[in-house]
């Protein structure tokens, strides 16, 4: 996909597709089940490492926006300071990407051990509980915060026609490479080819990801 290209997705044509969005959502409910549980020996490793760290508390939630821009609660194991949030402001001028997003490679928030669990993306697992509870999907685009959609276009608010997700096409692919507008049209690529065999690459990338470590931070 040329990264200038516009791609304009049809909502209609999108929610058509019954077979495979209840079909999707089984999957979530069913590996989001089933991951809490075998999981259950990382999730006590991770909680335990980071109390030993800093002490501080070891899970984070943060409001994003979910499909038709609806907020929710998303969750993740802490792997910033206590007071990360309020010292955003100060680093916005250290912003790596363009638009309505922020990454900071060497963003000083960042905790020893959340540099580990970053990198191999633990740091994400307890979005699973959001995945059970139909807020997220196994795959889909990354749900974005309230101050970033607040900059988006008309154009940007179609990653908004499907659930996110926790891992997806973008985080598998490019990640920190590309700048903003170029991680929308990968999501809304995304969106318009969305498949079980698509979601099913996605996955078997996203394992790999998590065994040898990526340029995530």
């Amino acid at each position: 996909m040329n990264k200038n290209e516009k791609i304009i997705l049809d909502r209609k044509e999108i929610n058509k597709h019954h077979v495979y969005r209840t079909c999707k959502r089984l999957f979530d409910v069913v590996a989001s089940a089933c991951g809490l549980v075998l999981l259950s020996p990382v999730f006590l490793a991770t909680a335990i490492a980071i109390k030993l760290d800093d002490g501080g508390p070891v899970f984070y939630n943060q409001e994003r926006i979910g499909k038709d821009g609806k907020p929710f609660k998303m969750y993740k194991f802490r792997s910033m300071k206590v007071n990360a949030d309020q010292e955003i402001e100060k680093l916005q001028k250290h912003n790596e990407v363009d638009g309505a997003m922020f990454k900071m490679k060497n963003d000083p928030r960042i905790t020893r051990v959340g540099k580990f669990i970053r990198k191999t993306s633990i740091d994400e697992f307890p979005q699973l509980l959001n995945v059970l509870l139909g807020q997220m999907s196994i795959v889909g685009p990354r749900p974005p915060l309230p101050r970033e959609v607040a900059e988006y276009t008309d154009y940007d608010k179609q990653r908004l026609y499907v659930r996110p997700g926790c891992t997806g096409l973008w985080q598998v692919t490019v990640r920190n490479s590309v700048g903003f507008h170029e991680m929308v049209n990968i999501d809304l690529d995304y969106i318009k080819r969305r498949s079980f065999h698509l979601d099913l690459e996605i996955m078997l990338k996203t394992i790999k990801v998590i065994f040898v470590p990526n340029t995530a931070y």
